[in-house]
Parts: structure tokens; C-alpha cells; sequence
């Protein structure tokens, strides 16, 4: 079979196999290590064809994370149905325990408030981020401003 598989290899181009197919229709292929017509040997690969083929309709999460790791080399044996299923569930269980503890959290957070055990967070007067320029520079206003030796002119726009 090998010597066939061979010559199919160099007759018709690359020969893949199909390993599997994850739940959301990306089909997951080996491509077995392989020579050339010239004797160079191509080390084996694996890959994936994409069920939304249109790269910029592609999102980040597509490929599975067992599917992913087992592309990179990772894990040596494809990930079965069970596996897949079995982990998206224990995925869902943590997202609905954490929702669940934020929400308690929050509960205990708005009871101390309410007891007076904690202050309510202090509001900041500067907008924006630290690192940018602008960093709690007053906003520039209609009127024009002057202190001492500055001067800023306001931000005036004709009306229509």
C-alpha cells in the first residue's frame, strides 16, 4: 500500500488524509511525510480547510482548542466527538458557575455599601487614559481662556 499511496504521490501531487471533522464543519487533514520526483523528503504536515473559507468573515474561536492543538503538534492523536463534547459542556458549566459568583459578588458588594463597611468608589475628573497626550488637559471650550503669560484660543466653528 505504501508503494501505491507512493506513486499516487507523485502522479497526481500531494495525497492527504482526512482524520476528522469538528462540530463546526472544519475538516482536519494529514498529510503523511513524503518524496519528491527529485528524492527530497518533505516532512509530514497537517492542516485544516475551513468551513467559512472567506478569511475575513473568519473568527477568532473557529477551530477548537483540542483541533488547534493538535495542528500545531501538540498532541499526537486527533481529538474524538467525545472528547469535543465532553469539553465544550465543562466549558459551559464554568462560564454559568462564574456568572453565578459574580453575581453573588456583586450582591455582597451593593449589601456593604448599603451597611457603610465599604466606600463607594471615588469618580475620577480626568477622562482618558494615562499614557495618551491629552491626559487630564481640559477639554477645549468655545470660549477662549487665558492665564498669566498662556493663552488658549476656544474652538469656534461658523454656524450654518
Amino acid at each position: 500500500m505504501n508503494r501505491v499511496a507512493g506513486v499516487l504521490r507523485r502522479t497526481f501531487g500531494i495525497v492527504r488524509e482526512h482524520v476528522g471533522t469538528d462540530l463546526v464543519g472544519n475538516k482536519y487533514y494529514h498529510i503523511p511525510e513524503q518524496k519528491t520526483w527529485t528524492g527530497r523528503s518533505v516532512r509530514a504536515r497537517r492542516m485544516v480547510v475551513a468551513a467559512n473559507a472567506i478569511e475575513y468573515e473568519y473568527v477568532e474561536g473557529s477551530i477548537p482548542m483540542e483541533w488547534d492543538s493538535w495542528i500545531r503538534g501538540r498532541r499526537k492523536e486527533p481529538p474524538s466527538v467525545e472528547e469535543l463534547l465532553k469539553n465544550q459542556s465543562y466549558r459551559d458549566n464554568m462560564k454559568i458557575k462564574a456568572r453565578e459568583v459574580e453575581e453573588k459578588d456583586l450582591i455582597l458588594q451593593a449589601k456593604e455599601y448599603e451597611d457603610g463597611l465599604v466606600t463607594t468608589p471615588a469618580k475620577t475628573l480626568a477622562k482618558g487614559h494615562a499614557a495618551s497626550t491629552d491626559f487630564g488637559k481640559q477639554e477645549i471650550s468655545e470660549d477662549p481662556s487665558s492665564t498669566a503669560n498662556t493663552f488658549q484660543p476656544g474652538s469656534w466653528l461658523p454656524k450654518k
